[in-house]
């Protein structure tokens, strides 16, 4: 019964993440920009069937984290996904992981976050429309997101949280008044759709669940790992699924058959009807602040996997340096917002965008293996810390949903994923020949 412990490196950072900032965070990249468009998608493909399809979704999403929650408080170093998967199959796994986590996944996301932030803010501010001010405006806004969180991790924790609580606040507003608005003939399921409808749909609710697993990324700041990881993660997808419940409800409890047509803004329409006129406004408020949110709570711990490769000799060393006066890892933080930044203004990660799916479905893929490993490997997990139930049936489990999910793949959206994952091998190869 082995625990693995930080690697040198680590010890120069603050662990001050607790099980609330965790599962908070875990909230705040899960429910972003998406949600506002996601009850009247899900609507149009299952109808009032659309409520049970989250339930169902959320029991596989589970399996995925419950493999999370064990390895996060096994492994307690940097880097979440990229530290799970390195540790278990070593350092050539590890590099492709990191790839695809860090770049095939969080910064190709983000720069579509910054783009799509952008362009809100552009609907109010037209002069963001020009090139010159609009990419002032991406570079302004990922270097102030950079700054926060380079003057300390609790500076950036805060950040998150009180960004959270300011974009869930309109979410749960509607909620509490939709409810009592709610016609009930609208909730009940008059015809049940077929088996690909409904296994299509899970494939969309699948990835609204997608993006909690970045908050272990910052593995490394989180305090006490072994209690921390497992109780965040539970709070934190027990969060999620209450808010897609409560908003899926009141959408199509308020809407009815006229939300599968307002697949562009369903809870700005619900909003109108709820809340009146006003309700439209607050809500495109709500939108704006919760892409921001989500972008911030990124760059807290995304940076991190780009830390932790780097400090493992993947990456340049200097990506590793850690700020001897806030105890960040600066560097990374920096490259990281840098680069989304230069994706977001030169367009380019449209065309990288189709890699972003499968990308975390192999990480995923990989963690949930990563748990069989280690515990063939090293045996169970040590006394007090989090253990899944019978054996290795949660993960393989877990590895099944994910396999199943990775068929699901377009054919761009497999060539994508295999060409990055073909360069990630070949620069390991440069990189293992130089050292040599």
């Amino acid at each position: 019964m082995i625990q693995h412990p930080p690697r040198a490196g680590d010890d120069r950072l603050v662990r001050a993440i607790g099980p609330l900032a965790l599962g908070v965070n875990m909230v705040n990249l899960t429910v972003g920009g998406g949600i506002f468009v996601l009850p009247g998608v899900i609507a149009a493909q299952l109808g009032a069937a659309a409520i049970l399809a989250y339930l169902v979704c959320s029991a596989a999403v589970a399996l995925v984290f419950l493999c999370f929650a064990e390895i996060g408080s096994r492994v307690t170093r940097s880097g979440g996904a990229y530290a799970y998967i390195e540790d278990a199959f070593g350092p050539f796994a590890g590099f492709v992981a990191s790839v695809l986590l860090w770049f095939g996944w969080n910064v190709l996301s983000d720069a579509a976050l910054t783009v799509a932030l952008t362009d809100a803010v552009a609907t109010q501010l037209p002069l963001l429309v020009q090139p010159l001010p609009r990419a002032t405006f991406m570079v302004g806004l990922c270097a102030g997101l950079a700054w926060v969180n380079v003057i300390g991790v609790r500076t950036g924790v805060r950040f998150v949280l009180v960004n959270t609580a300011i974009k869930l606040v309109p979410l749960l507003l509607l909620i509490a008044a939709g409810l009592f608005a709610v016609n009930r003939d609208f909730l009940t399921i008059s015809k049940w759709p077929d088996v690909p409808s409904f296994g299509a749909g899970a494939l969309i609710l699948f990835f609204a669940f997608a993006g909690a697993e970045s908050g272990l990324n910052a593995s490394g700041e989180i305090a006490n790992p072994v209690r921390t990881v497992p109780r965040g993660v539970a709070l934190g997808m027990s969060g999620i699924l209450l808010i897609y419940l409560g908003l899926q409800t009141v959408a199509q409890g308020v809407l009815g058959p006229e939300l599968a047509k307002n697949a562009d803004a369903p809870l700005a329409a619900v909003a109108r009807v709820v809340l009146g006129a006003w309700g439209g406004g607050l809500l495109f408020a709500a939108s704006v602040m919760s892409i921001f949110a989500t972008l911030s709570g990124d760059i807290l711990g995304a940076p991190r996997v780009v830390f932790a490769s780097a400090r493992d000799g993947h990456l340049p060393a200097f990506l590793a340096k850690v700020h001897h006066r806030y105890k960040t890892p600066f560097a990374s933080i920096v490259f990281f917002a840098a680069l989304i930044a230069a994706l977001a203004i030169s367009g380019t990660f449209r065309f990288l965008a189709v890699v972003a799916s499968g990308s975390i479905l192999l990480v995923y893929l990989g963690v949930s293996l990563s748990v069989i490993r280690l515990r063939r490997r090293d045996g169970p997990p040590p006394p007090g810390s989090f253990a899944l139930p019978w054996g290795h049936l949660i993960p393989a489990l877990s590895c099944a949903v994910v396999s199943w999910l990775l068929i699901q793949l377009t054919r761009a959206e497999a060539v994508g994923l295999a060409t990055l994952a073909g360069v990630s091998v070949l620069l390991y190869a440069v990189r293992t020949q130089v050292r040599r």
